[in-house]
Protein backbone atom coordinates (compact mmCIF):
# COMPACT_ATOMS: atom_id res chain seq x y z
CA UNK A 1 0.00 0.00 0.00
CA UNK A 2 2.80 2.36 0.91
CA UNK A 3 4.58 1.52 -2.37
CA UNK A 4 1.37 2.21 -4.31
CA UNK A 5 1.01 5.59 -2.61
CA UNK A 6 4.64 6.39 -3.44
CA UNK A 7 4.09 5.51 -7.10
CA UNK A 8 0.90 7.52 -7.44
CA UNK A 9 2.24 10.39 -5.33
CA UNK A 10 -1.00 10.41 -3.33
CA UNK A 11 -1.46 9.83 0.37
CA UNK A 12 -4.26 10.39 2.80
CA UNK A 13 -3.54 13.18 5.24
CA UNK A 14 -4.37 12.84 8.91
CA UNK A 15 -6.51 15.34 10.81
CA UNK A 16 -3.39 16.86 12.37
CA UNK A 17 -1.81 17.22 8.91
CA UNK A 18 -4.91 19.05 7.69
CA UNK A 19 -4.78 21.39 10.67
CA UNK A 20 -1.10 22.06 10.07
CA UNK A 21 -1.73 22.83 6.40
CA UNK A 22 -4.68 25.09 7.29
CA UNK A 23 -2.50 26.90 9.82
CA UNK A 24 0.11 27.75 7.17
CA UNK A 25 -2.53 28.94 4.71
CA UNK A 26 -4.04 31.19 7.38
CA UNK A 27 -0.61 32.49 8.42
CA UNK A 28 0.27 33.38 4.83
CA UNK A 29 -3.10 35.10 4.39
CA UNK A 30 -2.62 37.08 7.61
CA UNK A 31 0.96 37.93 6.63
CA UNK A 32 -0.27 39.44 3.35
CA UNK A 33 -2.76 41.60 5.27
CA UNK A 34 -0.03 42.76 7.65
CA UNK A 35 2.31 43.62 4.75
CA UNK A 36 -0.30 45.82 3.07
CA UNK A 37 -1.33 47.27 6.44
CA UNK A 38 2.27 48.30 7.15
CA UNK A 39 2.45 49.91 3.71
CA UNK A 40 -0.77 51.81 4.39
CA UNK A 41 0.50 52.85 7.83
CA UNK A 42 3.68 54.29 6.30
CA UNK A 43 1.72 56.13 3.58
CA UNK A 44 -0.20 58.10 6.21
CA UNK A 45 -0.48 61.38 4.30
CA UNK A 46 -1.82 59.81 1.11
CA UNK A 47 -4.15 57.40 2.91
CA UNK A 48 -5.79 59.96 5.18
CA UNK A 49 -5.67 63.15 3.14
CA UNK A 50 -6.72 61.69 -0.21
CA UNK A 51 -8.54 58.45 0.62
CA UNK A 52 -10.13 58.65 4.06
CA UNK A 53 -10.82 62.39 4.21
CA UNK A 54 -11.54 62.67 0.48
CA UNK A 55 -15.35 62.27 0.85
CA UNK A 56 -15.35 65.08 3.44
CA UNK A 57 -14.28 67.67 0.83
CA UNK A 58 -16.30 69.05 -2.11
CA UNK A 59 -13.45 68.32 -4.57
CA UNK A 60 -13.95 64.56 -4.13
CA UNK A 61 -14.29 62.62 -7.40
CA UNK A 62 -17.95 61.65 -6.83
CA UNK A 63 -19.02 65.21 -6.03
CA UNK A 64 -17.21 66.57 -9.09
CA UNK A 65 -18.91 64.04 -11.35
CA UNK A 66 -22.28 64.88 -9.81
CA UNK A 67 -21.62 68.53 -10.59
CA UNK A 68 -20.67 67.64 -14.18
CA UNK A 69 -23.94 65.71 -14.46
CA UNK A 70 -25.83 68.67 -13.01
CA UNK A 71 -24.24 71.03 -15.53
CA UNK A 72 -25.16 68.66 -18.36
CA UNK A 73 -28.77 68.40 -17.15
CA UNK A 74 -28.98 72.08 -16.31
CA UNK A 75 -29.52 71.33 -12.63
CA UNK A 76 -27.07 73.26 -10.46
CA UNK A 77 -28.54 71.62 -7.36
CA UNK A 78 -26.37 68.56 -7.95
CA UNK A 79 -23.20 70.60 -7.42
CA UNK A 80 -21.82 70.30 -3.89
CA UNK A 81 -19.95 73.48 -3.00
CA UNK A 82 -19.29 72.66 0.64
CA UNK A 83 -19.81 69.91 3.18
CA UNK A 84 -20.70 71.74 6.40
CA UNK A 85 -19.04 69.77 9.16
CA UNK A 86 -15.77 69.62 11.05
CA UNK A 87 -13.95 66.61 12.45
CA UNK A 88 -12.69 66.44 16.01
CA UNK A 89 -10.52 63.99 17.89
CA UNK A 90 -11.78 63.98 21.48
CA UNK A 91 -9.43 61.39 23.00
CA UNK A 92 -5.65 61.58 23.33
CA UNK A 93 -5.01 58.21 21.69
CA UNK A 94 -7.80 58.55 19.11
CA UNK A 95 -5.67 59.56 16.13
CA UNK A 96 -3.04 56.89 16.77
CA UNK A 97 -5.56 54.06 17.21
CA UNK A 98 -7.49 55.33 14.20
CA UNK A 99 -4.27 55.24 12.16
CA UNK A 100 -3.72 51.59 13.10
CA UNK A 101 -7.36 50.59 12.52
CA UNK A 102 -7.57 52.24 9.12
CA UNK A 103 -4.25 50.68 8.08
CA UNK A 104 -5.53 47.20 8.98
CA UNK A 105 -8.78 47.74 7.06
CA UNK A 106 -6.89 48.92 3.97
CA UNK A 107 -4.53 45.95 4.37
CA UNK A 108 -7.51 43.60 4.46
CA UNK A 109 -9.04 45.12 1.31
CA UNK A 110 -5.80 45.13 -0.69
CA UNK A 111 -4.76 41.64 0.43
CA UNK A 112 -8.22 40.11 -0.06
CA UNK A 113 -7.47 38.48 -3.47
CA UNK A 114 -4.34 36.73 -2.17
CA UNK A 115 -5.84 35.90 1.24
CA UNK A 116 -8.92 34.33 -0.36
CA UNK A 117 -6.70 32.43 -2.82
CA UNK A 118 -4.75 30.96 0.11
CA UNK A 119 -7.95 29.76 1.81
CA UNK A 120 -9.26 28.42 -1.51
CA UNK A 121 -6.04 26.45 -2.02
CA UNK A 122 -6.83 24.60 1.20
CA UNK A 123 -10.49 23.97 0.29
CA UNK A 124 -10.11 23.00 -3.37
CA UNK A 125 -8.25 19.64 -2.96
CA UNK A 126 -11.12 18.38 -0.80
CA UNK A 127 -13.68 18.91 -3.57
CA UNK A 128 -14.86 16.18 -5.91
CA UNK A 129 -13.61 16.48 -9.52
CA UNK A 130 -16.98 17.74 -10.79
CA UNK A 131 -17.18 20.28 -7.91
CA UNK A 132 -13.67 21.44 -8.73
CA UNK A 133 -14.66 21.86 -12.36
CA UNK A 134 -17.84 23.76 -11.47
CA UNK A 135 -15.97 26.13 -9.15
CA UNK A 136 -13.28 27.00 -11.67
CA UNK A 137 -12.65 30.75 -11.63
CA UNK A 138 -14.10 31.14 -8.13
CA UNK A 139 -11.18 33.24 -6.87
CA UNK A 140 -11.43 35.58 -9.85
CA UNK A 141 -15.17 36.18 -9.59
CA UNK A 142 -15.17 36.48 -5.78
CA UNK A 143 -12.38 39.07 -6.05
CA UNK A 144 -14.12 41.03 -8.82
CA UNK A 145 -17.40 41.16 -6.88
CA UNK A 146 -15.63 42.20 -3.67
CA UNK A 147 -13.66 44.97 -5.37
CA UNK A 148 -16.80 46.17 -7.21
CA UNK A 149 -18.68 46.31 -3.90
CA UNK A 150 -15.83 48.18 -2.18
CA UNK A 151 -15.65 50.73 -5.02
CA UNK A 152 -19.43 51.18 -4.94
CA UNK A 153 -19.34 51.69 -1.19
CA UNK A 154 -16.43 54.13 -1.30
CA UNK A 155 -17.44 56.21 -4.33
CA UNK A 156 -21.25 56.05 -4.14
CA UNK A 157 -22.82 54.86 -0.89
CA UNK A 158 -20.47 56.40 1.68
CA UNK A 159 -19.96 59.88 0.08
CA UNK A 160 -23.68 60.44 -0.55
CA UNK A 161 -24.49 59.34 3.00
CA UNK A 162 -21.76 61.54 4.49
CA UNK A 163 -22.91 64.55 2.47
CA UNK A 164 -26.56 64.03 3.45
CA UNK A 165 -25.83 63.59 7.16
CA UNK A 166 -23.37 66.51 7.20
CA UNK A 167 -25.86 68.82 5.50
CA UNK A 168 -28.86 67.79 7.59
CA UNK A 169 -29.69 70.12 10.47
CA UNK A 170 -32.76 70.59 12.64
CA UNK A 171 -31.79 74.22 13.28
CA UNK A 172 -29.18 76.51 11.66
CA UNK A 173 -27.74 77.39 15.06
CA UNK A 174 -26.54 73.80 15.59
CA UNK A 175 -23.12 73.05 14.15
CA UNK A 176 -22.16 69.60 12.90
CA UNK A 177 -18.93 68.66 14.65
CA UNK A 178 -18.38 64.94 14.26
CA UNK A 179 -15.94 62.77 16.13
CA UNK A 180 -13.19 61.28 13.96
CA UNK A 181 -14.17 57.72 14.91
CA UNK A 182 -17.80 58.35 13.91
CA UNK A 183 -16.82 59.61 10.46
CA UNK A 184 -14.35 56.81 9.78
CA UNK A 185 -16.76 54.23 11.19
CA UNK A 186 -19.44 55.34 8.70
CA UNK A 187 -16.99 55.33 5.78
CA UNK A 188 -15.38 51.95 6.51
CA UNK A 189 -18.60 50.22 7.58
CA UNK A 190 -20.43 51.09 4.38
CA UNK A 191 -17.41 50.33 2.18
CA UNK A 192 -16.73 46.90 3.69
CA UNK A 193 -20.43 46.04 3.95
CA UNK A 194 -20.89 46.71 0.23
CA UNK A 195 -17.84 44.58 -0.55
CA UNK A 196 -19.27 41.65 1.42
CA UNK A 197 -22.88 42.00 0.27
CA UNK A 198 -21.82 42.13 -3.39
CA UNK A 199 -20.75 38.48 -3.01
CA UNK A 200 -24.43 37.46 -3.15
CA UNK A 201 -24.28 36.16 -6.76
CA UNK A 202 -21.34 33.86 -5.93
CA UNK A 203 -23.08 32.59 -2.79
CA UNK A 204 -26.21 31.81 -4.82
CA UNK A 205 -24.05 30.13 -7.51
CA UNK A 206 -22.56 27.67 -5.01
CA UNK A 207 -25.93 27.11 -3.31
CA UNK A 208 -27.49 26.38 -6.70
CA UNK A 209 -24.66 23.97 -7.55
CA UNK A 210 -25.33 22.21 -4.24
CA UNK A 211 -29.04 21.98 -5.06
CA UNK A 212 -30.03 24.22 -2.12
CA UNK A 213 -31.10 27.31 -4.10
CA UNK A 214 -33.32 27.28 -7.18
CA UNK A 215 -34.79 30.09 -9.30
CA UNK A 216 -38.32 28.98 -8.39
CA UNK A 217 -37.52 29.14 -4.66
CA UNK A 218 -35.86 32.54 -4.99
CA UNK A 219 -38.81 33.95 -6.93
CA UNK A 220 -41.22 32.53 -4.35
CA UNK A 221 -39.39 34.25 -1.49
CA UNK A 222 -38.51 37.44 -3.40
CA UNK A 223 -40.64 39.65 -1.15
CA UNK A 224 -39.17 38.07 1.97
CA UNK A 225 -35.67 38.61 0.59
CA UNK A 226 -36.40 42.30 -0.09
CA UNK A 227 -37.58 42.73 3.50
CA UNK A 228 -34.39 41.06 4.78
CA UNK A 229 -32.26 43.29 2.52
CA UNK A 230 -34.02 46.40 3.85
CA UNK A 231 -33.43 45.25 7.43
CA UNK A 232 -29.73 44.61 6.72
CA UNK A 233 -29.46 48.01 5.01
CA UNK A 234 -31.07 49.69 8.02
CA UNK A 235 -28.65 47.97 10.41
CA UNK A 236 -25.47 48.63 8.43
CA UNK A 237 -26.09 52.04 6.89
CA UNK A 238 -26.44 55.32 8.82
CA UNK A 239 -29.95 55.93 10.24
CA UNK A 240 -31.45 57.81 7.32
CA UNK A 241 -33.67 56.82 4.41
CA UNK A 242 -31.25 57.97 1.68
CA UNK A 243 -28.34 55.86 2.96
CA UNK A 244 -30.58 52.83 3.39
CA UNK A 245 -31.95 53.25 -0.14
CA UNK A 246 -28.47 53.68 -1.67
CA UNK A 247 -27.36 50.49 0.09
CA UNK A 248 -30.52 48.44 -0.56
CA UNK A 249 -31.17 49.13 -4.26
CA UNK A 250 -28.00 47.46 -5.64
CA UNK A 251 -28.57 44.48 -3.34
CA UNK A 252 -32.08 44.05 -4.70
CA UNK A 253 -30.59 44.25 -8.20
CA UNK A 254 -27.98 41.62 -7.26
CA UNK A 255 -30.76 39.39 -5.95
CA UNK A 256 -32.46 39.55 -9.35
CA UNK A 257 -29.13 38.76 -11.04
CA UNK A 258 -28.70 35.84 -8.65
CA UNK A 259 -32.05 34.43 -9.80
CA UNK A 260 -30.73 34.42 -13.38
CA UNK A 261 -27.52 32.74 -12.18
CA UNK A 262 -29.52 30.04 -10.36
CA UNK A 263 -31.60 29.56 -13.51
CA UNK A 264 -28.45 29.13 -15.60
CA UNK A 265 -27.02 26.60 -13.12
CA UNK A 266 -30.31 24.68 -13.12
CA UNK A 267 -30.37 24.59 -16.92
CA UNK A 268 -26.79 23.32 -17.17
CA UNK A 269 -27.44 20.68 -14.49
CA UNK A 270 -30.53 19.38 -16.29
CA UNK A 271 -28.62 19.32 -19.58
CA UNK A 272 -25.82 17.28 -18.00
CA UNK A 273 -28.28 14.82 -16.43
CA UNK A 274 -30.07 14.36 -19.77
CA UNK A 275 -26.77 13.64 -21.49
CA UNK A 276 -25.92 11.04 -18.83
CA UNK A 277 -29.30 9.27 -19.25
CA UNK A 278 -28.91 9.24 -23.02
Amino acid sequence: MAEEEELTGEHEMSFIDHLEELRWHILRALASIVVFAVGAFMAKTFVFHYMILGPSRPDFYTYRKLCDLGNYLGNKGLCIDKIPFTLQSREMSSQFTTHITVSLIIGLILAFPYAFWEIWRFIEPGLYPNERKNSRGAVFFVTILFITGVLFGYFIAAPLSINFLASYTVDPSILNEFDLSSYIGTLTRMTLACGIMFELPMIVFFLAKAGIASPELMRLYRRHAIVVILIIAALISPPDVLSMTIFALPLIGLYEVSILIAKGVQRSTLKRLNQQTD
